[in-house]
């Protein structure tokens, strides 16, 4: 099968079938497949002319918009691959990222035009820089639309099965990032494992509002494409812009992680709008706290709600609770909490510290194997034996399995609090505490006790004009969980929670506010 298949055949099939058709919509512009797949073609041609190489890669640094689908796409098309990068990230970090990929084209958006000279010298100080936008072009750089109109298409140059297409950096929150190679094959067995659980086809409109250096959205790149559906971009995750985007295009489906959910509840214009194209809406990423996901599915009672679990390295859904197990009849079965069952090729186990295989009910690490795990780390053999021992890929969360298959993830083994030599799951803490009428977002995590190694330390957020106590949350869990598990301190948030670059609540900033505040004094 690797062999077989490409992401180059999705682009192809979406223009045999459905060539006059949208395929992109990008706020006042929108493009056909035929055109998006002749604007590829050029742009490869583009790429190959300033010299990417065959497995070469494309650092695109940019706001999602029509020209960062096209730079996916024609990098892929010319015979190397993209890396997207986060455009959160410090200049030291884009700078590390850049020098450890080796770059053969650098393309900016108008945003980031004023770092190009930095990562111009992390590549090395010879590779084309590329300006993918209106405006200017600075010195130093070259229009990217410009070369186009003059490039002649290049044929598609054939890479395909465990060929590189994506190199994606991970977050890198606890150490420096880790760049994950994402193969042909990798991303065809995922819309594979998730087209017909979304129910994608030609009639498709999706909305592309996540951070394509995020592996959920540029996933959905690939799987909207398999199914020639029409992609609707926005530059960034505005919750006022996603709403009217969806009434505006008629989307279909979107996908959200739990903080951006929270913001569209909070926005009065969801109450006003009409969303009724809405077939879909997905969910992963981060833990989704129960009583936020009944509000939302309560704020749109005709949407199918749908989650998915995975991970970068999976290319990322190895686990899915569909929309049946969403409806509120299902809901008293408990599995509303659970990540779902595993897709069709990919096989989901729980293993102990000896990587054995543990029966349903007892909880491990969670691994999976399958045509979708990565090929490996990029330049890290030894990290990527470590995650790959055995055939599995080794995800770092907790979970275990009930009797009926449903995958239920605990923690994160980083995340795991051990409190006076118990363990403390910091998802089931959030989960009660979220439970609070009162409460909008909330992270707990272990904070360094002398006495019980770790204490139980929340934060939370309240939903505007709603009142509560520091006390009045610990007490609430105390209702709810054994004493040992609840917060032995809590703090409440004035300012919104500290994001990671794909929009969830970075534990890692949190922590250093704490350890910061605590040597001053003042914790």
């Amino acid at each position: 099968m690797n062999k077989a298949v490409s992401l180059g055949q999705a682009l192809r099939h979406a223009v045999h079938v459905r060539g006059e058709g949208l395929a992109v919509i990008d706020g006042e512009k929108s493009f056909t497949w035929q055109v998006f797949s002749d604007r590829v073609a050029r742009l490869a041609g583009v790429f190959a002319s300033l010299g990417l190489k065959e497995g070469g890669r494309v650092v695109l640094l940019s706001l999602n918009c029509h020209y960062s689908l096209e730079c996916f796409f024609a990098a892929i098309h010319a015979g190397g691959a993209i890396t997207p990068l986060n455009h959160r990230l410090g200049i030291g970090e884009l700078r590390d990222q850049v020098a450890d990929c080796r770059p053969d084209v650098i393309v900016l958006g108008p945003d980031f035009s004023d770092l190009g000279p930095d990562l111009l010298a992390a590549a090395g100080g010879k590779v084309p820089l590329l300006l993918a936008g209106e405006g200017d072009v600075p010195a130093g750089m070259q229009n990217l639309e410009g070369l186009m109109h003059k490039a002649e298409p290049l044929a598609d140059q054939g890479r395909c099965g465990d060929d590189l297409a994506v190199l994606m950096y991970t977050s890198g929150t606890t150490s420096a990032a880790k760049g994950v190679m994402l193969s042909h094959a990798n991303f065809v067995a995922n819309t594979a494992n998730t087209y017909g659980e979304l129910g994608l086809g030609p009639d498709t409109v999706h909305l592309h509002h996540g951070p394509l250096f995020h592996v959920a959205a540029a996933a959905r790149v690939f799987s909207v494409t398999h199914a020639a559906g029409t992609h609707v971009l926005l530059p960034r995750f505005v919750a006022g812009e996603v709403i009217a985007a969806i009434e505006w295009t008629g989307v279909t489906h979107a996908t959200f992680v739990p903080t951006m959910l929270r913001a569209m509840l909070d926005d009065p214009a969801l109450i006003e709008a009409d969303l009724t194209s809405l077939r879909v809406l997905s969910y992963g990423s981060a833990p989704m706290p129960e009583a936020l996901l009944r509000e939302i599915m309560a704020a749109l009672p005709e949407v199918g709600f749908l989650q998915s679990y995975g991970m970068t390295e999976l290319s990322p859904v190895v686990t899915i609770l569909d929309c049946y197990d969403h409806l509120p009849e299902r809901w008293a079965s408990g599995r509303l909490r659970s990540a779902g069952k595993p897709v069709l090729f990919s096989e989901v186990g729980v293993v102990d510290a000896q990587d054995r295989l543990l029966p349903p009910g007892q909880a491990g690490e969670i691994v999976a194997r399958g045509p979708n795990v990565m090929l490996g780390y990029w330049n890290r053999p030894e990290l990527t034996a470590e995650a790959l021992r055995g055939g599995w890929m080794h995800t770092g969360d907790i979970g275990y399995f009930d009797d009926e298959g449903y995958l239920f993830v605990i923690d994160r083994l980083k995340d795991m609090i051990i409190s006076g030599g118990e363990n403390v799951y910091s998802l089931e803490v959030e989960n009660a505490l979220a439970g609070h009428p009162a409460v909008s977002q909330c992270a707990v995590f272990g904070r360094p006790h002398e006495h019980w190694g770790e204490a139980v330390h929340a934060v939370a957020t309240l939903k505007p004009g709603m009142q509560a106590s520091e006390r009045d949350l610990i007490e609430h869990c105390r209702a709810i969980l054994a004493h040992y598990k609840c917060p032995r301190t809590l703090e409440i948030r004035d300012q919104p929670m500290p994001l990671s670059g794909a929009n969830k609540i970075s534990k890692a900033a949190l922590k250093e506010e704490l350890r910061v505040r605590e040597s001053s004094g003042k914790g």
